[in-house]
C-alpha cells in the first residue's frame, strides 16, 4: 500500500509542476529553475533529503546519517519511511542517478 500525506497532494498544480520538471532538458536549466522556485532553505532541505535517502539505501545507521548530514533523526526516519513505503519516487531517482551527492 502506498503512503500519502492526505488525499489531495496530486493536484493539477502539482501535476503541472511535475510536467514542467520533466521538460527541463539539462542540469544547468534545472539548477536555474530550482533556484528561482525555491528559497535557500527549501533547496537545502530537498538536497538533504536526497542525501539521507542515499545513505539509508546504503544501510548506514540512522544515527550516523543524522550526524553526518546534521539532520534530525525524525527527518532520517521520515525519509526512510517514504523510501520504503511511499510512491516510489525516491527509489526511481536513486536507481537512475549516481551516488555523487553522498556525504562522507
Amino acid at each position: 500500500m502506498k503512503q500519502t500525506e492526505g488525499t489531495n497532494w496530486r493536484t493539477p498544480a502539482v501535476e503541472d509542476l511535475a510536467a514542467a520538471l520533466t521538460r527541463i532538458g539539462n542540469g544547468e536549466t534545472m539548477l536555474a529553475f530550482l533556484r528561482d522556485i525555491c528559497s535557500h532553505n527549501e533547496l537545502a532541505t530537498l538536497a538533504q533529503r536526497l542525501q539521507v535517502a542515499r545513505l539509508v539505501d546504503a544501510g548506514v545507521p540512522y544515527t550516523e546519517i543524522a550526524r553526518r548530514l546534521d539532520a534530525s533523526t525524525a527527518t532520517v526516519t521520515r525519509v526512510a519511511q517514504w523510501l520504503r513505503h511511499g510512491e516510489g519516487g525516491y527509489r526511481a531517482v536513486l536507481d537512475a542517478t549516481p551516488n555523487s551527492g553522498e556525504s562522507s
